[in-house]
């Protein structure tokens, strides 16, 4: 009789396309045709009583955050850079901003001639608190980065900045429609900033938004991006005698978004919070998948940061850069694409504040150990909660393996 040795079990292999987003609405292509039928994408050029569809946008979004102020714009970044000189930040500044974060956060910085000072990161991903009390004094500015959409005690970061007399700007790149207890992001600073690109929650390819209940502010940025004489067409924008002292001195550096990319936005916007429940259930099956795996350190949500999880992150804490390596490719052959934060050189997105040459920044060791560990995965909503739950699976293994 022949003895049939066992087979090693085909491992779980995962077929989805990380970067795969869903379909633009139907609304929203009906829109954009629309627009493209009538020929006039810029934002300036309506005729008659015709409401351009980036005015429209922007007294939605405002309604939608309680604000009292909206300006659309080309991108993320450019909301980032034209916050920062509304608010008077010019060469030779210095700027606060999180040592975890994307490199367009010190770049809008860095474009206007300022000095990135770099505030540190806990293993909650969020800016350290302490370490921001202790450099308050050297800047008049912070650029907070809800990296990755993780809101820190927005209470406690906003006495440290108001007793300081220090200006808060939001990057909500990940965390628009987020919320710190009752209090959507964005809206506890000065200004708050989101972007509209194709991996964040609503989706024009490019594109940004900028918010703010300040007229002064918001009258300059309305200017600054290139708005000419034309503010009164701004539907969501402050009384036309808040441009009276800045119109003419304020210069002109375009970066207006057009109707049809606002078009394509108008209905996401609408159907933001039923996309954000989607992705947060994707992030807790991933979160439950994960939970007590050995050697992985799972990122706490306390009860009060009320997400957008569009993403997913874990910390490989004090493994080995080999390990590491080794792990995310083991990951990728199983079809689970993880991006590692922590490498010494820059990969596509993934970079860190000691990349940064340009903002000659000073070491921060405790940091420097959790962004040694950063593991980031984006959550498409075109996954499943059974992918997820695969993908969980598949990690958890690989990390047992490690072990």
């Amino acid at each position: 009789m022949t003895k049939h040795t066992p087979q090693p079990a085909t491992p779980d292999v995962f077929t989805g396309a990380f970067t795969q987003q869903e379909p633009i609405p139907q609304e929203g292509i009906d829109a954009a045709l629309a627009v493209l039928n009538g020929g006039r994408l810029h934002r300036y050029n309506t005729h008659g009583d015709e409401i351009a569809e980036t005015a429209l946008l922007e007294e939605e979004f405002a309604a939608q955050m309680g604000s009292k102020y909206c300006l659309s714009c080309a991108s993320g970044g450019y909301a980032m850079a034209t916050a920062m000189r509304a608010c008077g930040v010019k060469a030779g500044d210095k700027v606060l901003t999180n040592a975890f974060t994307l490199a367009p956060v010190p770049g809008a910085i860095a474009s206007l001639g300022a000095t990135p000072i770099f505030v540190g990161v806990g293993e909650d991903l969020k800016i350290d608190l302490d370490d921001l009390a202790a450099k308050i004094d050297q800047a008049d500015v912070l650029l907070l980065s809800h990296m990755r959409g993780h809101i820190c005690d927005m209470d406690r970061l906003m006495q440290i900045c108001d007793a300081a007399g220090v200006k808060v700007i939001e990057d909500c790149a990940h965390t628009m429609g987020a919320k710190w207890k009752d209090t959507y992001s964005g809206r506890h600073g000065v200004m708050g900033c989101y972007s509209t690109q194709t991996y964040k929650h609503v989706n024009s390819g490019e594109g940004g938004l900028l918010i703010s209940d300040d007229p002064d502010l918001m009258a300059r940025a309305i200017m600054l991006s290139g708005s000419y004489m034309l503010y009164t067409r701004h539907r969501a924008a402050p009384p036309p005698e808040a441009f009276e002292h800045v119109r003419l001195h304020t210069p002109n550096i375009s970066g207006r978004m057009d109707n049809l990319r606002a078009a394509i936005l108008r209905p996401q916007l609408r159907d933001l919070d039923v996309q954000a429940k989607r992705w947060n259930d994707r992030y807790k099956v991933l979160e439950d998948g994960l939970s007590g795996a050995n050697r992985l350190t799972l990122i706490n949500r306390p009860a009060d940061e009320h997400y957008v999880a569009s993403s997913f992150q874990f910390l490989l804490l004090d493994w080995a850069d080999a390990e590491i390596v080794d792990f995310v490719a083991r990951c990728a052959a199983r079809g689970v694409e993880l991006k590692w934060f922590g490498a010494d050189d820059p990969v596509a997105f993934t970079s860190k504040y000691d990349s940064w040459k340009y903002a000659n920044p000073t070491p921060m060791p405790a940091t420097d150990r959790v962004l040694k560990g950063v593991m980031d995965m984006r959550l498409p909503l075109t996954f499943s909660l059974e992918d997820c739950a695969q993908i969980a699976r598949i990690i958890r293994d690989e990390v047992a393996i490690s072990a």
